[in-house]
């Protein structure tokens, strides 16, 4: 198995795997329902020329280069030639708005763009004249742009044939590009990483070559991946989940980056291709198991006894069958009919049958959920990370695994819980600093070379893992002095398939509350069943039925609360179903979609308001984004419910 090594720059391993995995598939990318594939060797071949012909074009050492787009070869290989040039690579959001992409491209001085496609391009250059350093935008698909104006404008294509030819007629141009490459340097910045931070405006988070290698290497030898694994690259390559998992450990291991042909096509591309290593938010795993739920809902009664009679079976058995533990002879004979019977299909619907090793992480993993998918004999495991580590601080080896921790340490990570309860952390990919902002740069560090979490946990007794509770700041008591975890209560209500957001509230508050957003897919579907008419979101968010099948979901969280002592007396007293979708675009989460809890608030204090008051209904008006970037404004009259709390104990925290 060939790692990183002492290699110290990508366009290095890039030399390296065109020599060692010259014929085996670096990238695989479906076009127009076909894949297509390109080995190591001509990976190199075309990224020399395209680096060649962005030299041609001007760009130089230490200049960034933005790339706004989704998963496509050409675009990872924007990335390659650019660190081949020694030039700085900052990839966009590609759903990123007009403004907070203007934010990136003005605050990183980048004077080249690599876009997608017609969309992307309008989006540039609607706000070149707040991007002052802005010199070239190379795009990839050139399907509606044969009328632009191209004096800006090249297909990376055309700048691709055009290194070739030069590089073909000048010796000397390509001893100078391998002269990038031998100059580069560990210490060199690799690329920058803008966070979609919860608060605040996004900081652009310097990564160095060296330490993006060596983090990879400890990971791909700790999963023992090989040029042998297949990763679908779906990820937004803006996020450090896509640079790590897909782009730093793919050169590393050597593996092969499979890019789907949209994000309408991902699941049907996943069966295709068969990954081997899989990452997918919480969210992403939800999905999965509510399109299968709402499918088994609708099939005949024989097919939903015999799934729901084999998946106690997994429950009972699977987990310790996957990690090795004493099972009897009746639980295995039980679980290998059942998986020939409902486990292997299930898999093979989810294109999930060849994944060796899966991850998951972003936000904490319902139990429930976990455990299914390990029953089902899928290895799926828990990171914890950030960018600002270049992801990993923590993740699960096999056979330590438990859905309620994130694991130890990952490789030469070192970690420290301080007095606060914050995590804290000195790990191999940790960041150089933050972009322009040195004093937000000395905030993020203790005065010993720790890069502060912000996030409370501790070590759990019984196994030695990292036990992440919240953010540290978010973390706080009820009135009484209950400890109040909000992120803890929303990620118990986002299990149940009717719920798809929950913003909780509670702090210094006598009682906890929750704004909820129901699954669109899962309601809707239930309401087709039931004969239940509506006209839109708000329509069917709001009705009556909707809110009783909720209220049991909420019920059912607080008869779990109760069970235990630390969070009991922090059930949800007051709930409301929100008559929009929290968004991205409305500011309301992040490109990640984590919830900005704050500005929500502000943004609903009516009915924040309302919920504390004891009113039962509250209006209210609300600016939107829409999909092509005008605004509006809905409004609504909320309902709100109200449950009477189980078991409420003593909590463990609560004042005397």
């Amino acid at each position: 198995m060939a790692v990183g090594g002492s290699f110290d720059t990508f366009p290095k391993l890039l030399a390296r795997n065109a020599a060692q995995f010259s014929s085996r598939p670096a990238f695989r990318h479906k076009d127009l329902g076909i894949w297509q594939t390109w080995t190591w060797a001509q990976v190199a071949e075309i990224v020399r020329a395209y680096a060649a012909g962005l030299h041609r074009l001007g760009l130089q050492p230490g200049d960034t280069i933005a790339i706004v787009g989704s998963n496509r070869p050409k675009l990872y290989w924007t990335l390659m030639a650019a660190q081949v040039l020694r030039a700085i690579p900052v990839p966009v959001y590609s759903d990123a708005v007009a403004d907070e992409l203007a934010y990136v491209l003005a605050h990183a001085d980048v004077q080249f763009v690599a876009a997608q496609d017609q969309e992307q391009v309008d989006k540039v250059f609607s706000v070149s004249d707040r991007v002052p350093h802005l010199h070239r935008v190379v795009y990839d698909e050139p399907r509606g742009l044969d009328d632009y104006d191209h004096n800006r404008l090249i297909a990376i294509r055309d700048v691709i044939e055009d290194g070739r030819a030069a590089l073909a007629a000048s010796a000397a141009l390509g001893r100078q590009i391998d002269e990038f490459i031998r100059q580069g340097e560990g210490a060199d910045i690799s690329i920058i990483l803008y966070t979609s931070g919860t608060t605040g405006a996004s900081k652009g988070v310097m990564l160095s070559a060296r330490g993006c290698i060596d983090a990879a290497t400890d990971t791909v030898r700790f999963d023992s991946l090989t040029d042998k694994d297949v990763a679908l690259a779906y990820l937004p390559l803006a996020w450090v989940g896509d640079h790590y998992l897909n782009y730093a450990q793919g050169i590393v291991a050597g593996f092969c980056m499979a890019c789907p042909e949209s994000g309408e096509t991902i699941e049907q591309d996943r069966r295709e291709i068969g990954p081997t290593f899989y990452f997918a938010p919480p969210r992403g795993f939800e999905a999965m198991l509510t399109r299968v739920m709402i499918r088994m809902e609708d099939a005949a009664a024989i097919k939903r006894r015999m799934f729901n009679y084999f998946l106690g079976i997994a429950r009972r058995y699977g987990e310790s069958i996957l990690t090795g533990k004493s099972v009897p002879l009746s639980g295995r004979l039980l679980y290998a009919v059942g998986r020939l019977m409902v486990y292997e299909p299930l898999k093979n619907v989810l294109g999930l049958s060849r994944v060796r090793v899966a991850y998951t992480a972003g936000e904490a993993i319902g139990p429930d959920l976990f455990a299914f998918y390990r029953s089902i004999g899928l290895n799926l495991k828990q990171l914890y990370g950030q960018t600002e580590a270049f992801l990993y601080v923590t993740c699960q080896p096999d056979g330590e695994i438990y859905s309620d921790t994130v694991g130890p340490a990952a490789p030469n990570v070192d970690i420290r819980i301080a007095e606060t309860g914050e995590v804290q952390f000195r790990s191999p990919g940790m960041f150089v600093g933050y972009f322009k902002e040195q004093a937000k740069s000395a905030e993020a560090m203790t005065s010993d070379g720790y890069v502060k979490t912000g996030d409370a946990g501790f070590f759990d007794e019984r196994t030695g893992h990292l036990k992440i509770i919240d953010r540290a700041k978010d973390v706080g008591r009820l009135a009484d002095g209950t400890i109040f975890a909000p992120k803890y209560l929303e990620n118990k209500l986002k299990f149940f398939p009717n719920i798809k957001e929950a913003v909780v509230y509670g702090d210094s508050r006598d009682f906890v509350c929750a704004f909820l957003n129901i699954d669109p897919v899962a309601v809707a579907n239930w309401a087709e069943r039931n004969n239940i008419a509506y006209g839109s979101y708000q329509e069917l968010a709001g009705h009556p039925l909707v809110y009783d099948i909720v209220t049991k979901d909420v019920a059912e969280v607080n008869r779990s609360l109760a069970e235990g002592r630390v969070l009991a007396g922090a059930q949800i007293r007051r709930f409301l179903i929100l008559h929009k979708e929290l968004d991205a675009d409305d500011g309301e989460l992040t490109r990640t979609q984590k919830v900005r809890r704050g500005f929500i608030a502000e943004r609903y204090a009516p009915l924040i308001t309302a919920l504390y008051d004891g009113s039962h209904e509250a209006d209210i008006s609300t600016e939107v984004t829409f999909e092509d970037g005008r605004k509006g404004v809905i409004a609504a009259r909320v309902k709100i419910r109200e449950l009477q709390t189980t078991g409420a104990t003593k909590s463990l925290g609560k004042a005397a």
